[in-house]
């Protein structure tokens, strides 16, 4: 019976206990739709638009989604997070994650790019003008996925013209919505952001696309977890992000196919 196991004490009658355990069983066996099962999709928060509307057409289960960013989402699971799918903004996690047990074989579903933006009216207008002395810049941290493309990109910029751009970053943020709403909000002057983000909010910001040979490769990979209680229908999820709904969406949103 497990975690909703009833121990029989004193005198108690067995039918008595019985009706206990069965009332027990069906409280947290039920979900909010009377029996219908619940998915929890853990997805990098550059993927909220897709995910919450591919969660309202996924009518095999309730699925609840939660964003943050992708080093957040593997640190919950690593601490026992309950949860079904995993959709990260890079393969890096989820295949840490796999070579720990912690899930299943990772696939990739969507690509994406990376972009430079600039509130309206800036007159920061090409990637050279981001080593002009005083321009204001914010990026991911390092550890998050976006952090981690922007400083690839950074990497192949003449050792010069690198120093300059870096030594105008004023913040590091945990996940690429908060580099956006610094830019939306005129906290800085230009943001490394993916070209999704950028497009969420085409009347705020100007996008300044990157170079093709600084273009790094931004690959979405997804994986259910292993201790999943619905992986059936984790696949299912999955296979929709792929194929179905889930891929309509995502490239809805202007996400690259796999």
């Amino acid at each position: 019976m497990g975690r909703n196991a009833v121990h029989l004490t004193g005198n108690r009658p067995v039918a008595g206990a019985l009706a206990v355990v069965l009332a027990m069983g069906a409280l947290t066996g039920c979900g909010a739709g009377g029996g219908e099962p619940r998915l929890t999709v853990l997805g990098a928060s550059s993927l909220t638009q897709p995910l919450e509307k591919y969660g309202e057409s996924f009518t095999a289960a309730e699925v609840r989604t939660s964003f943050a960013g992708s080093d957040q989402l593997a640190a919950q699971i690593r601490q026992g997070a309950g949860a079904d799918v995993f959709a990260s903004a890079d393969t890096s996690y989820p295949a840490e994650l796999h070579r720990e047990g912690l899930v299943g074989k990772p696939i990739v579903f969507a690509r994406n790019r990376l972009v430079v933006v600039t509130p309206k009216g800036s007159d920061v207008r090409s990637l050279a003008d981001l080593a002009r002395p005083g321009t204001k810049i914010v990026v991911g941290d390092p550890s998050v996925p976006v952090g981690a493309y922007t400083r690839e990109v950074l990497g192949r910029l003449p050792a010069p013209e690198r120093a300059a751009i870096l030594a105008n970053v004023r913040s590091e943020e945990p996940e690429v919505s908060a580099v956006l709403a610094k830019v939306v909000g005129g906290a800085a002057d230009a943001g490394f952001v993916y070209r999704t983000d950028a497009s969420a909010v085409p009347d705020e910001v100007r996008t300044i696309a990157l170079p093709g040979r600084l273009q790094p490769e931004v690959a979405y990979a997804a994986a259910v977890l292993s201790d999943s209680e619905e992986p059936e229908l984790a696949h299912r999820y999955l296979r929709g992000l792929l194929h179905g709904d889930g891929a309509a969406d995502l490239r809805a949103a202007g996400f690259l196919a796999p």
